[in-house]
């Protein structure tokens, strides 16, 4: 599990089947203090996030059992928004 910040969108025209209706977003890793910590990425959203937020990420197979239904074909998947990380 990870921290990232939210930093845009992506538009897919055609998604894996059982990816219909999930949104992807573009995460930047970050510390609890905001400095970058990796490289962007696409993580599919299991929580409304949106750009700007501090979200809890995890990947590989978590990732996958992350979404409704499971094992869906995602490295990494957003599960919560962080509202504090002091």
């Amino acid at each position: 599990m990870y921290l990232a910040k939210v930093v845009g969108t992506v538009v897919a025209s055609t998604k894996a089947e059982g990816l219909q209706g999930t949104k992807l977003l573009l995460v930047e890793p970050c510390t609890k203090d905001g400095q970058k910590n990796g490289d962007v990425h696409v993580a599919a959203d299991a929580t409304q996030a949106g750009v700007g937020d501090l979200v809890s990420c995890v990947g590989s197979r978590e990732a996958a059992l992350a979404l409704s239904p499971s094992f869906v074909p995602v490295d990494a998947a957003i599960i919560g928004i962080v509202d504090d990380a002091s």
